[in-house]
């Protein structure tokens, strides 16, 4: 089993150091951390878990090839794994459509541009020219990286929509499909599962993460407070395929989003959180989440990734998890 945490980029760079190496000492494989607009960079943040670690893999979920281009998204990766020693993993995607917006930006040919994307940044960290003439991307023969990369970065795709769920069996080396709720695992693999049909690969070809929200404490209230937070948040912005699992749809979030987004006020979106909304993770003591994470296993997942809130206290959870979680599911696949 592969375990990983997945943070937001909203805290001081000098709390993702501290979680990192508590996560390393807790016994975590990977440590994730996004790049949504407007809040801290996660390659400034990486490079400083990146300097603070030894053994864990750090990844970057997700960058996007609207806001950042293909090509710098290139040599960020490989100058990161070049100073890390090799334990950088690329997380790309299209990012959130509404929050391009924010930017007067569109989100033209998501798939189409993740894809190629994918190809362009595969050929250059792996020290080849990325000359490309797609329907995305047009690059001249000048495009390639002026010095030597480490290795080829590995590459994995976030995704929510089906067609995107695809191109992680069809183009990536893992995959970062959002689990919303963590039952959304059985959704997602049959779309996986197509397109490594079309590569003519096998499930155990790529590392697909079963990245789940997760809020953990002993407090139950706190738990759940925590959560909702960051449902209030990011809810509107969640796929149909997503909240059709839960009986929701977009409609049911329009007010918690012009509370929270455009009125600014957090409280008031907190407490239009359903318990139906809170479903979308799983909030309460280490021994509820082992209960909920159980299915997946058993549906045969192999990595689970902890992303965010993760508790009203991060260090403890951190530990909670490597102490009671970690070891569960680890004993159980001796």
């Amino acid at each position: 089993m592969i375990f990983s945490l997945r943070f937001n980029n909203e805290l001081p760079v000098r709390d993702y150091v501290r979680y990192a190496r508590a996560a390393e000492a807790a016994g975590f494989d990977q440590f994730w951390v996004s790049n949504d607009l407007f809040l801290r960079s996660a390659p400034v943040i990486l490079t400083a878990v990146a300097a603070a670690t030894e053994r864990i893999e750090i990844g970057s979920c997700i960058l996007n090839p609207y806001t950042l281009h293909s090509a710098e998204i290139a040599m960020f990766a490989a100058t990161l794994d070049e100073f890390c020693g090799g334990r950088f993993l690329l997380g790309l995607s299209a990012g959130a459509a509404d929050f391009l917006r924010w930017l007067g930006m569109r989100q033209q040919l998501p798939r189409t541009t993740v894809v190629e994307a994918v190809a362009a940044i595969n050929r250059l960290t792996a020290g080849e020219n990325a000359r490309m003439q797609g329907k995305a991307l047009q690059w001249t023969d000048e495009a390639w990286l002026r010095f030597q990369p480490r290795r080829r970065v590995p590459i994995y795709l976030g995704a929510m929509s089906p067609r995107m769920l695809e191109e992680i069996g069809a183009v990536a080396d893992g995959g970062l499909p959002l689990l919303f709720p963590p039952e959304h695992y059985a959704g997602v693999l049959p779309h996986i599962q197509r397109g490594l049909t079309r590569s003519g690969r096998a499930q155990t070809d790529i590392d697909l993460a079963a990245c789940i929200w997760c809020s953990v404490s002993d407090d139950q209230r706190a738990a759940e407070a925590t959560l909702a937070d960051k449902v209030a948040y990011y809810g509107h912005a969640m796929s149909p395929l997503i909240l059709t699992q839960l009986g929701l749809s977009r409609a049911d979030f329009e007010l918690i989003r012009r509370a929270w987004h455009v009125e600014g006020d957090v409280a008031a979106a907190r407490s239009m959180v359903t318990p139906a909304m809170l479903r979308i993770g799983i909030a309460g003591r280490a021994a509820d989440l082992i209960k909920r994470l159980e299915g997946l296993v058993v549906m045969g997942a192999r990595h689970i990734s902890f992303g965010p809130p993760l508790g009203p206290h991060i260090l403890d959870a951190i530990n909670m998890l490597g102490r009671q979680v970690l070891p569960h599911f680890r004993q159980s696949k001796a």
